[in-house]
């Protein structure tokens, strides 16, 4: 029997979105001079707007030139598909330098779940490529109107593990700056809001393979500060230490009135449990969960205590229905030790989700305050 060959180690891959006109063109060029992003591919829709010419080192064919920082920039021919097929084929025989990051620049109304869905399920890039993160860029000025009018804007902001939010310097209404940043929490909760010249690691290395790594930052990752809830003062966001504590049953539920009349639909809320949970028994209640109200769900993430795995949990992370391969983690970022998973959904009722949460768990229904319908069939 012929030994294989060792598989390469996956690329981490950065998804770059954001809509028409919040500036992606401008972060890319300087993203393009950093050094950090030396041995970095990046797929663009268009050369045509990059100013490259300064930067160009030479054209090595057709849709394909290195520029001067080491950084190697593609056009993304007419399938994203094709396109990273090619791209690693040129690697594996040579004709392309071997790089450390992939950055993909998408066009301004893709809803991201599609490209996530190539590079998690499409089973040769997802063995090639570890999807690292979604950044995606918010205009300071025009993102209120962007977010009521496109409900694909409102997808890339839940779908991000980075917001970046631009031309807030020329944005005159210091106001609707601020009420632009609530909204974008309440759309992500724990989400870190960047400026645009925040250093290029701080954009690119924003996925779960490093917020593994980073105890802090997974803990305001997994923070929800549930949707139109009790905490509308200002200084809302200092409260993220007790986040994970206060979803009991005592009135954390939801007023819809008036809070955020936009996106009074979308919601967050966390699900606990107490004790470990078989793997199977998880992967029953996700796949469930996603079968019954698949389309309701934008985004799933939090920590599973495993009853096979006791030293840690396991991180799972899942925009839309689509699921990020879950990550086993050496250890458990602090002393909670129950598992946590925040929930990011539209038009789906807590209680509907939670009722089957605990029947997974094989507990009792959670008392609900409200005048729900009780009676049991």
């Amino acid at each position: 029997m012929s030994e294989q060959p060792s598989r390469p180690a996956p690329i981490p891959l950065t998804l770059l979105t954001g809509f028409l006109g919040a500036g992606k063109t401008t972060l890319l060029n300087r993203l393009l001079k950093d050094p950090a992003l030396a041995d970095t591919v990046v797929l663009v829709n268009e050369f045509g707007e990059i100013g490259l010419d300064h930067l160009f080192v030479e054209g090595i064919e057709d849709g394909m030139i290195l520029l001067a920082s080491g950084c190697l920039c593609c056009t993304i021919r007419d399938d994203l598909i094709v396109t990273l097929e090619d791209l690693l084929r040129r690697l594996d025989n040579g004709r392309v330098a071997p790089f450390k990051r992939l950055v993909i620049e998408t066009t301004g109304l893709a809803d991201p779940a599609p490209v996530l869905n190539v590079l998690i399920n499409h089973p040769y890039l997802a063995m090639r490529f570890k999807l690292d993160g979604v950044v995606t860029l918010v205009d300071a000025v025009n993102g209120m109107a962007t977010l009521d009018a496109h409900p694909e804007a409102l997808r890339q902001v839940v779908a991000a593990d980075r917001l970046v939010l631009t031309k807030a310097d020329i944005a005159t209404d210091a106001d609707a700056v601020t009420a632009l940043r609530k909204r974008l929490g309440e759309l992500n909760p724990g989400i870190a809001i960047l400026s645009p010249d925040a250093p290029a690691e701080a954009l690119v290395r924003a996925g779960l393979y490093d917020i593994a790594e980073r105890p802090n930052e997974l803990r305001s990752w997994l923070a929800a500060e549930t949707l139109g809830g009790h905490n509308h003062d200002h200084d809302h966001h200092h409260d993220h230490g007790e986040a994970h504590g206060h979803h009991g049953s005592h009135g954390h539920h939801h007023h819809h009135h008036d809070v955020n009349r936009h996106d009074a639909s979308i919601r967050a809320f966390t699900l606990t449990a107490e004790t470990p949970i078989r793997e199977a028994t998880f992967d029953l209640f996700w796949t469930l969960l996603r079968s019954t109200h698949g389309a309701k769900l934008l985004r799933l993430k939090g920590l599973v205590a495993l009853a096979e795995h006791p030293e840690g949990p396991l991180l799972v992370h899942a925009v839309q229905q689509i699921l990020h391969p879950p990550v086993l983690l050496p250890a458990w970022p602090d002393a909670d030790r129950r598992s946590r998973l925040v929930l990011i959904v539209k038009d789906l009722e807590e209680e509907t989700v939670s009722r089957l949460w605990s029947a997974f768990l094989g507990r009792p229904a959670p008392a609900y305050t409200e005048t729900h319908h009780h009676h049991h069939a």
